[in-house]
């Protein structure tokens, strides 16, 4: 009997799953965080399914990890060693390793955590629609709000590796197109929302440029101390679907996602206008104000690689509700939260960038 019990629930896991790639092919769907119950045990905010990561389709290895498998946020926060920056961009040298958590971590010894290098993503099917998702209820920082198709950050000591190092012009836009944030966005695209590499080549994504920005997370931990926030050297990618005719399968992570939405740009004005601005990330919304919307317009035109493409670090500060309580002191300046080799604990062993 209790073989026949687990039988029937496996049958209705398959069953929902394959109702909700049914509905994933329409352009809206609501992530897995229902939680399946299988033999008492439940699984959620979690990522379970271990998502083959194939360097081959990165052009060199040929090598797989399990990035993310089995992780939950606090566990990634711990895990994950980004990549220090100056205001330009620069990678901070002699300094000491700083993990997720320590980079985000917002108080008054540190009013805008650790300046570190991220990326925003924008995918686009082959209507010229944007996806954009609502970010997990379980997310540290800045959950439950919509935001673009994938935002994270680039990693020290991935294979390939993750770190661009745009100290000369032959590193730097446009010789150089930034292959390790590539890199990081095809890894971040497969294991926060299950779309895989081949759908996304190399080659296809197109850096735009950089914003420098900051912000305390108020809107999920009110604005007296809160323990979180973001500040980034963000890079702007964007690609097309490859190839064009494809419907590419989204299967979001419990623990990243919670729901996704391929939009026009008329019906992401009309979210855009709709939904409270609190309901956003902040550095969503300061891109939308920055350039967005002429470079998705160059998208559909064909004309997007190097139109309005930069090498510039445009700084931007949040609007006065992202400013928590101790952020409201005249001393602080665009050089506020970059690690200095002065304060290093360990030296950086890495030995390429």
């Amino acid at each position: 009997m209790r073989n026949l019990k687990i039988s029937k629930e496996v049958s209705l896991m398959m069953m929902m799953m394959m109702m909700m790639l049914a509905v994933s092919s329409l352009g809206y769907c609501v992530s897995t965080t229902m939680a399946f119950q299988l033999g008492g045990v439940t699984t959620n905010k979690i990522c379970t399914t271990p998502h083959r990561y194939t360097t081959v389709f990165l052009k060199s290895s040929t090598t797989t990890t399990d990035y993310g498998t089995g992780m939950d946020q606090d566990a990634m926060m711990e895990s994950d060693i980004l990549i220090a920056v100056g205001t330009q961009d620069e990678v901070m040298t002699g300094v000491r390793n700083i993990n997720k958590k320590e980079a985000h971590v917002f108080s008054k010894e540190s009013p805008r955590g650790i300046l570190h290098r991220a990326f925003s993503f924008f995918l686009f099917d082959d209507q010229n629609r944007l996806l954009v998702t609502k970010r997990a209820a379980s997310k540290i920082t800045f959950p439950g709000v919509w935001t673009n198709t994938c935002c994270s950050h680039p990693l020290r000591y991935m294979e390939p590796s993750e770190v661009d190092d745009p100290s000369t012009d032959d590193n730097s836009y446009p010789k150089y197109q930034y292959d390790g944030a590539k890199h990081a966005a095809r890894r971040k695209l497969l294991h926060e929302l299950g779309i895989e590499p081949n759908y996304v080549p190399h080659d296809a994504i197109q850096y735009i440029t950089k914003f420098h920005y900051w912000a305390a997370d108020t809107q999920t931990y009110g604005v007296e101390n809160p323990p979180w926030g973001e500040h980034e050297v963000d890079y702007i990618l964007f690609a097309k679907q490859q190839p064009q005719d494809a419907v590419i399968p989204v299967l979001p992570c419990d623990d990243e996602v919670d729901e996704y939405k391929y939009v026009t740009p008329a019906e992401l004005k009309h979210m855009i206008s709709t939904i409270p601005a609190k309901e956003w990330s902040p550095w969503f919304l300061g891109i939308v104000e920055r350039g967005f919307w002429q470079w998705w317009e160059d998208l559909e035109n064909g004309t997007l690689t190097g139109l309005h493409t930069n090498n510039d670090v445009i700084f931007f500060d949040p609007p006065k509700e992202y400013y928590a309580s101790f952020n409201h002191n005249p001393l602080h300046h665009r050089q506020t939260g970059v690690l200095s080799p002065a304060s290093a604990v360990s030296v950086n062993e890495e030995a390429t960038v």
